[in-house]
């Protein structure tokens, strides 16, 4: 079942309704399997950036060095968005969703509105993770080691 806009004229603007698969313009688009590999890529940018801030802290490098950190914390936190909110950035840009245990179970998501819908929560997505990792990279700037 497509995702389709409510068909009353009279509300423009409707919401729309969600897919027999359990995509949601704009909310979800992601399912189990999809949520799984980006706890996994989140938890791997935290860690590199965590094991970063330690080195740079080990070779004694300067304060503003660690500014380093923002790269891979700003991607650990957007992967842990997307597993919590269930809804992936890169699908959401490619107009798609996948609620299967593989690739092949990807599906096009045909209605503009929902396309567009999608690409305002991706922002979002990125300004949130965005000031997740700012806030990890002041603390790492500021640490008084």
């Amino acid at each position: 079942m497509p995702v389709s806009a409510s068909s009353s004229p009279s509300t423009p603007g409707a919401a729309l309704r969600p897919a027999g698969d359990g995509y949601v313009p704009g909310t979800c688009n992601i399912g189990q399997w999809e949520v799984r590999r980006r706890w996994a890529g989140g938890i791997a940018g935290l860690a590199i950036a965590a094991a970063l801030l330690v080195a740079l802290i080990a070779v004694h490098a300067p304060p503003i060095a660690r500014v380093l950190v923002l790269l891979p914390a700003w991607g650990g936190a957007f992967s842990v968005l997307q597993a919590r909110r269930r809804f992936c950035g890169g699908y959401a840009m490619r107009g798609i969703s996948n609620f299967g245990d593989t690739h092949a179970t990807i599906r096009s998501v045909p209605d503009e509105a929902a396309h567009r819908a999608d690409i305002a929560a991706m922002r979002r997505m990125l300004r949130d993770a965005f000031a997740i990792a700012a806030v990890i990279t002041a603390v790492a700037v500021l640490l008084p080691v």
